[in-house]
């Protein structure tokens, strides 16, 4: 476990782990909002406890970067906040997580590492369907919500002043793009193009996973996926087998191949899905 960092003027990042998670904290002069929630209840307290020891103003504000569990699993802890995240995460809890967290529960032995037992899925209070900006007393923060990408519920914050930008997993820095749970392999590299037009050079990116980046970064990130993105769709054009279509695809883009068959498997869905739907 990391200390705080601060990466810009009063925005401070802190990594967890397990999965080396990032939960960042925009100091404003009313308080302090907090950016994502980690796991569970309990790491969710730690973190609590953490935010105490960086500052003594309130949390205020949550804001969830998107709707996995890492993410998110915490929220409950946070009761009297104005809890933002992208207004389709109520929706990807029912159809993703929610299971998800029944079989964790029902199998605790299979990840030891992990406490399930006391989650309560908790949305967030302030669904954001368009960019909305929040007032943290002498500064202001944008949360911009996303087309489909890593997930259709992520939402990146900005911090203006700081020229800072809170990405979560549609950037990823420690390990590889995650193809995870609910994912648009062919839609997220847009995602990252159109990210990049609102960024500067020497602007501060703080992915989910990671030390902070930078535009540069970003972009090297989504060339990876427009490979990735490419070769779904003239495998799938090809009627090549999703084995030999991740072999390939891995090799392209360089990488692991577990990674990439999630990826071609979700693209294949809905590249199918597409073709019934159209005809």
């Amino acid at each position: 476990m990391s200390s705080w960092n601060e990466v810009a003027d009063r925005v401070y990042q802190r990594r967890y782990d397990p999965l080396d998670v990032s939960v960042c904290v925009v100091a404003g002069s009313d308080g302090l909002l907090l950016v994502d929630t980690r796991c569970n209840p309990r790491e969710a307290g730690e973190l609590a406890a953490d935010v105490a020891e960086l500052s003594s103003a309130p949390i205020r504000w949550v804001a969830n970067t998107h709707a996995h569990y890492d993410h998110s699993f915490g929220n409950q802890v946070f009761p009297d906040t104005s809890i933002f995240g992208h207004h389709l995460i109520a929706r990807h809890f029912a159809e993703f997580e929610g299971p998800r967290l029944e079989s964790w529960l029902a199998a605790p032995e299979s990840q030891p590492h992990y406490d399930w037992r006391d989650v309560r899925l908790t949305p967030p209070t302030v669904p954001v369907t368009d960019v909305l900006s929040l007032d943290l007393g002498d500064r202001l923060v944008r949360f911009h919500p996303l087309p489909p990408g890593h997930t259709d519920t992520d939402l990146i914050v900005e911090i203006p002043d700081a020229a800072t930008w809170l990405l979560g997993d549609v950037v990823e820095e420690s390990g590889p793009p995650m193809y995870g749970s609910g994912s648009f392999p062919l839609g997220w590299p847009g995602v990252l193009d159109n990210i990049a037009e609102l960024i500067a050079p020497g602007d501060v990116l703080v992915p989910g996973h990671g030390r902070p980046v930078d535009r540069a970064f970003l972009l090297e990130q989504a060339a990876v996926l427009h490979i990735v993105a490419d070769g779904i769709r003239s495998s799938f054009d090809q009627s090549e087998p999703i084995e030999s279509a991740s072999e390939r695809v891995a090799s392209m883009s360089r990488l692991p191949l577990e990674i990439v068959e999630s990826a071609v498997l979700r693209g294949y869905t809905q590249l199918a899905a597409s073709a019934g739907a159209s005809e």
